[in-house]
């Protein structure tokens, strides 16, 4: 960890594990494992957020630092430059933008399950 708070401290340490946390969600959900792409991990982000934390995921992200998509492609690539992951030659930041507003995907889209009254 002081590796990482050294190379990029603009996020809280948890962030670092969540993502690592997000990939393992990821992969256990998939047939075999494999690389996934930048899309399929922030999905993976914002499922593993709501499994995790409901409708105070976009509040925790926000406290360890992480408000957009970007911030998770951020923390990525800075455990790729350590060292502590992997990446292909066609793996870029850019996958990382925009894939969701956090407004739309935490709050507005918020997959409520409601039980029907008797």
């Amino acid at each position: 960890m002081d590796r990482i708070r050294l190379r990029e401290p603009r996020f809280h340490e948890h962030a670092y594990l969540f993502v690592l946390s997000a990939l393992e969600f990821c992969q256990t959900r998939l047939p075999e494992r494999r690389h996934l792409s930048g899309r399929e991990l922030i999905d993976g982000c914002r499922g593993l957020a709501i499994e995790r934390y409901g409708l105070l995921a976009r509040t925790v992200l926000g406290f360890w630092g992480v408000t957009t998509t970007v911030d998770f492609g951020d923390i990525v690539f800075t455990l790729v430059d350590l060292g502590l992951l992997q990446s292909q030659p066609t793996d870029t930041r850019d996958e990382f933008a925009d894939v969701f507003d956090f407004e739309d995907a935490f709050n507005r889209d918020y997959p409520w399950q409601v039980t029907p009254v008797a």
